[in-house]
């Protein structure tokens, strides 16, 4: 029996002309994004579809990735298609809540709003992410924890964040991104391509996301969320921190918060969707960075990702 899984992608997939087709095509889709403005207190619409200097900032740049997964997820299911599981990478666990049923589309826009502006301000500058190519998980975490027990050079006294280094997201076999303080992170990179990682990238972020330094802004979180009503979960859906399934609503709230400051953990997820039978995965929203990671993954299960109207006009045809 098929299994068929929604994913949504998480934060460094947006683009200028995201869901602009289905906003064009679908009056449903226009009360997605109304939503969404409403919960941000700006023209989400504007800064999805005009080029600006805003889309590419945290603080923008969530709430505008939601309002785009939540736009195409609502022209799929109007389509008929639903999911048997669902999931999402950081930000995109927010589009998994609302697949899930456990939070409205105009609760997750509120916390995604303030997420993104407490990212944005927990650490403004000194952090740093970087992707770790073809090199095995358990050295890099191992490189990580050497590199920050070693601490810092004599000469990073301009440095005034903690000297921190972890993994990020356990993204597939071949990419895994470390984040820390921007002198640790550099650190790291060298050990792992001594240690025979293929390269060391520097991503273009504006944060430390997913490491202690965030702390502070996932317990912010918690004080937002506290005040969100968390609904049973209709359809199952597996959490960031632990790469499993959340049964009750009692489990929201904590696996939110700590997700802020914890490893992604998107490899185990995937491995534990496809031990579980799931065979057909659908990457809803901007980008085919999910669908690439599957892949790396199992080759032969089903991959579509419905990112633009033809994407989906396609699925509907096949």
């Amino acid at each position: 029996m098929s299994k068929r899984v929604f994913m949504f992608p998480g934060q460094g997939s947006q683009y200028v002309g995201m869901a602009k087709d289905f906003y064009d095509e679908y009056p449903e889709v226009r009360e997605v994004f109304a939503k969404a403005s409403e919960a941000a207190g700006f023209s989400v619409e504007k800064l999805c579809f005009e080029e600006n200097d805003q889309l590419n900032i945290t603080e923008y740049t969530q709430i505008c990735m939601l309002a785009a997964e939540a736009a195409v997820y609502t022209a799929v299911v109007n389509a008929g298609i639903n999911c048997d599981v669902t999931a999402g990478l950081s930000l995109g666990e927010y589009g998994a809540l609302i697949a899930s049923g456990a939070m409205t589309m105009e609760d997750a826009f509120k916390v995604v709003r303030k997420r993104g502006m407490f990212m944005q301000q927990a650490v403004p500058n000194g952090g740093a992410m970087a992707a770790i190519l073809n090199l095995d998980p358990a050295v890099v975490a191992e490189v990580c924890a050497e590199v920050q027990v070693a601490g810092p050079a004599e000469d990073a006294g301009e440095f005034t964040l903690p000297y921190v280094v972890s993994v990020a997201n356990y993204n597939s076999p071949v990419q895994i991104v470390i984040t820390g303080r921007e002198d640790a992170v550099a650190k790291a990179s060298a050990v792992c391509v001594e240690r025979g990682a293929r390269r060391a990238v520097p991503l273009k972020v504006s944060g430390p996301f997913h490491s202690a330094l965030l702390k502070g802004a996932g317990e912010q979180l918690g004080e937002v969320l506290a005040d969100v009503t968390v609904n049973d979960i209709k359809v199952p859906y597996l959490a960031n921190v632990n790469a499993d399934y959340v049964t009750s609503a009692d489990q929201v709230k904590p696996l939110l918060i700590e997700q802020v400051s914890s490893s992604v953990r998107w490899q185990q997820t995937v491995e534990r969707l496809l031990a579980d039978g799931a065979d057909e995965f659908i990457e809803i929203g901007p980008g085919a960075t999910l669908t690439g990671f599957v892949k790396k993954l199992n080759k032969d299960v089903k991959t579509v990702n419905i990112d633009k109207l033809a994407d989906l006009k396609a699925y509907l045809e096949a």
